[in-house]
């Protein structure tokens, strides 16, 4: 027997030791969990690997693997093993649900590095002289929901007349935005709710969707913690009815928005405080993100899902928000990092309360537009009923031009109409002044504002 002959013989005696004494498969994958609540990314991974090293079909390996790879962003990694899950169990109760966004991950990855490629893409050519952008934005829509009971939280009418009273002041603008809070799905169930509990699920049936049609909405983020109530088949339903009826959407990883506004190419991305959206915890990824839809948009219009809720979470804090136990952002830093990468509009929703304005080297980010239509499900007192539509005008590079409050009042159960004592302009000034000092756009008594 030669030389080689024996170090492999003794390679493969020492395999065999190690496998021997190796843990089995079921306490590999036990002590792997363990690793991974514990945050100890790097031994949650050596535990699965010790695992389907013994046992390569080991769904429960294959999966978990997938969330420690979750945790670091490693898309490719995810798709990868969840892509085994499914192969192995096309059954599991879970990967129809989360694989797509993995997807999703590694489509918006795919989207920065062809961006990057080629040196033409770095070039972002502005709009002719004197052209300019006229947007009108509103904060969360909810237009009714057939559960937890077919009937009781749909508006009158079948919802043709909730949004009858600001139709004036959606559909006159060059682009109209809102937040879509909830899905547009006739179909799904949810694992949100347990029997009997008094939780928070919105399934919009599809045919509301054109009610905002008729409202002139051309685009909606679909990025928020009610994107995927009755899971992920119903957020795709909610992309199919969007797509029929002409309207653009951002939210659910990889999609991002692109729009021709009059011989403008607008790009439009929505971030969310989870991975179930473009992640706006993960600031690298974000202003790479915006990076790449600028380069081949003539303006980026970012829309964020983040921070506090309820009627006390009208002013930005410094730092990171932290609502029951989730990270909900650090709102100024990414504000400030989307503006660097070249977003010309930020919009803010998801604290249900109007919030202040800013001005980042002439950009304006409104943090928060608060509730505008939500039917039935939702708390409106005090400031979570006062609301308003923002019209913004940008010049050729982005810079706000001029704008304007149109102030809104959510009335019964939330139907929005306009509010003749525009509580939203003097709210909004106020918090503006406070959190803003010196940075807030001007904003005079009738609405109108400007960069002062």
């Amino acid at each position: 027997m030669g030389g080689n002959d024996l170090v492999e013989v003794s390679v493969l005696l020492l395999s065999l030791v190690a496998l021997s004494l190796a843990a089995p498969p079921a306490e590999e994958l036990a002590a792997g969990m363990a690793a991974q609540r514990a945050g100890d990314i790097a031994s949650a991974k050596a535990h699965y690997a010790a695992c389907l090293a013994q046992e390569p079909a080991s769904v429960p390996c294959h999966w978990e693997l997938g969330w420690s790879l979750w945790s670091e962003g490693d898309w490719g990694g995810v798709v990868q093993q969840w892509e085994q899950v499914k192969a192995l169990d096309p059954a599991h109760p879970q990967v129809d649900r989360h694989l797509p966004q993995a997807r999703g991950h590694l489509d918006s990855l795919a989207l920065i590095q062809r961006a990057a490629a080629g040196a033409p893409d770095t070039v972002r050519v502005p709009l002719p002289a004197g052209k300019t952008l006229r947007i009108r934005a509103a904060g969360d829509v909810m237009m009714g929901t057939d559960f937890p009971h077919p009937t009781d939280y749909l508006p009158p009418n079948d919802g043709a007349d909730l949004l009858a009273g600001v139709i004036p002041l959606l559909r006159d603008a060059d682009m109209t935005f809102v937040n879509l809070e909830g899905p547009l799905c006739d179909t799904g169930t949810t694992d949100k709710c347990a029997p009997g509990q008094n939780c928070y699920a919105f399934r919009t049936p599809t045919r509301y969707g054109d009610y905002l049609v008729a409202a002139g909405v051309d685009v909606v983020s679909t990025a928020n913690n009610h994107a995927e109530d009755f899971g992920q088949r119903c957020r795709l339903e909610t992309e199919a009815a969007l797509d029929a009826r002409g309207i653009a959407y951002s939210g659910r990883p990889g999609t991002v928005a692109s729009l021709d506004v009059d011989g403008v190419k607008v790009g439009v991305i929505g971030f969310h405080s989870s991975a179930s959206g473009h992640n706006l915890n993960d600031l690298d990824t974000a202003a790479a993100l915006v990076r790449a839809v600028a380069a081949s948009n003539d303006l980026v219009l970012v829309s964020f899902h983040g921070g506090a809720e309820g009627s006390k979470a009208t002013h930005v804090p410094q730092g990171g928000e932290v609502f029951y136990g989730e990270r909900r952002g650090d709102l100024r830093a990414f504000a400030q990092v989307v503006v660097e990468a070249g977003a010309d509009l930020v919009v803010g929703h998801g604290p249900h309360v109007p919030r202040g304005m800013e001005l980042i080297d002439g950009h304006l980010v409104a943090y928060s537009l608060g509730n505008f239509a939500t039917y039935g499900r939702f708390s409106l007192g005090g400031h979570l009923s006062t609301s308003l539509v923002l019209e913004v005008v940008l010049d050729r590079d982005g810079r706000l031009v001029q704008g304007k409050i149109l102030p809104v009042r959510l009335e019964g159960k939330g139907v929005p109409v306009p509010d003749p004592e525009g509580v939203a302009i003097d709210l909004i000034r106020s918090l503006t002044e406070e959190d803003f000092p010196g940075r807030g756009p001007v904003i005079a008594k009738d609405g109108s504002l400007g960069p002062g």
